[in-house]
Formats: structure tokens, sequence, C-alpha cells
């Protein structure tokens, strides 16, 4: 990866960079000298996606930014408030914008339309499921307990290391040869769930199950957690096998293969983020 000169002195803007993708970009950034803003509700000055008056004051100094929209782009309302923020970006001197968006997914390709809309350098990349989603985000409890209970019946699912994506994003803001270019991640192999959770329990030397359940037990389950239940919705792309295949988004941004879910699994198990 080579950097331009003027990516060197930049300071960057990282949108959700204590989530599982803009923390490890934020890190990946601050190893090669290049100070980051966060932005986020605890942030110095705080951003709101919600609350457009944090806004500027996030943008000021900033010249790129990596854009990542809670809580999914697919949620109503996600493209208009892209193409807000990124006109808003774009008028205070953040001319590059890096979209962390969904494969498969319609409504974030209609937030795709609305960055680019604003006149911004751009680059999107599009990530299947996350493998972190079972040690940092939605399935860690059901792993400690040793059942995942989900909608997914035996459909499968490329799950893509979140190292991987802050790879290609920090390669996307310090490099103008990403400029204009779509990328689409996956792992290097197709797995079900029953197959993730074959991995884990190898990787944690205890037994862990895949147990299929409904959309509709699932979507109570969400609201007993006080989550949205439509990210209920997200599974459907998983079941309608629209993403059933592998792309090659890491080895043509990166020169390199994506990493495996079984080395994922080996390494979180390891840090005994699982352990009961």
């Amino acid at each position: 990866m080579t950097q331009t000169p003027q990516a060197s002195q930049a300071r960057p803007l990282v949108i959700g960079g204590n989530g599982k993708t803009g923390r490890r970009v934020a890190q990946k950034l601050d190893l090669l000298g290049i100070p980051v803003r966060i932005g986020s509700r605890t942030g110095a000055p705080a951003f709101d996606w919600n609350a457009p008056v944090t806004w500027e004051p996030a943008l000021e100094g900033v010249d790129r930014v990596y854009v990542t929209y809670y809580p999914d782009l697919a949620f109503p309302g996600a493209a208009e408030q892209i193409g807000a923020f990124s006109e808003a970006a774009v008028a205070a001197g953040a001319r590059r914008l890096v979209l962390l968006s969904g494969r498969g997914e319609e409504a974030a390709q209609r937030a795709e339309e609305s960055l680019k809309a604003s006149g911004a350098d751009w680059t999107v990349v599009r990530s299947s499921w996350f493998a972190q989603n079972f040690d940092e985000g939605f399935f860690v409890e059901s792993v400690r307990a040793g059942e995942i209970a989900l909608p997914t019946a035996d459909a499968v699912e490329a799950f893509v290391d979140t190292d991987d994506i802050a790879d290609v994003v920090v390669a996307a803001l310090t490099d103008d040869r990403h400029i204009g270019r779509t990328y689409e991640l996956s792992g290097p192999r197709l797995i079900s769930f029953t197959d993730a959770a074959a991995e884990l329990s190898k990787a944690t030397g205890r037994a862990i199950a895949y147990v299929p359940v409904s959309n509709e037990e699932y979507r109570a389950v969400l609201r007993e957690n006080g989550l949205p239940h439509e990210f209920a919705d997200l599974f459907t792309m998983i079941l309608d096998g629209r993403n059933a295949h592998l792309v090659h988004g890491v080895e043509e941004a990166l020169g390199r293969a994506p990493r495996d879910f079984a080395d994922y699994a080996r390494e979180a198990a390891a840090t005994g983020v699982w352990d009961v």
C-alpha cells in the first residue's frame, strides 16, 4: 500500500470508530502515524447520525471520512442521511469518502448512490457478514451458552474477517488508486451456521450447536433484548442465497487472500472471550 504525501498529513474522521471495523481502521491508521478523529456520540466533538447539528463540528479540519451507518444501511431513511452527510462533508473539505456497504442490499446500494451524488472521491466497500459477530456482536453470548439459535436453516454465508475489511478501508483512505472503485468482500469459503458452530467447537474445545428457529421466534428474542426487530430481516439475505457465492475484493484491493473463519475462531478463542 502506498500513501499520497497529502494523506500522511491528513486527519481522517472514522465514523463508528469504536465499532468492529471502525476501531480497527483507527488503530491501523494510528500505526501509520496518521492522527484520527473518532466519530461517535462520545467523541470530541460528538457525532450523532440523528443530530445533523453535530456533523459540521466533527468534520472541521477533516479531509477524508470512513462512513459507517448504524443500525444498517438497509433501514428506512439511511440513504437520505448518507446523502445529506456526504454533501456536508464535501462542503467542509472532506472530499474522499469510503463507505461501508452491504453485499446484495438494494437499500444499501441506494445509499451508495446518494454518497456518490455528493461529488466526493468515493470508494465503496461491500461486506458479507462479519466473522466477529460471534465474539464482538450479536452471537457472543450464544457461543458462550453453547447454542446458536438463528433463522438461517442450512443457508451458507462467506463470513469476512473485520481485519480484512479494515485493511481495505485503510488502503482506500490512503491510496488514490482506490478512488471510484467498488470492492465486494467475502471470506475464502462458504460455510453454513452449522459449519461455523463446528469451527467454534473445535476452537474452544467444547460443544457448540447451531439450532434453527423461525423468523418470528428470533424477532421475539430481539424485542426481549431491546434490539430492533428489523435485524431479523437481514437474515433473508442469507436465506434467499443472493450472497451464496465468493467475491474477490480483498484480493483486488490488497493482493492477498482473505482470512479463513477457522483462523478467526482460533485467535478469538485464545483471548478467552468465550470461556464459561
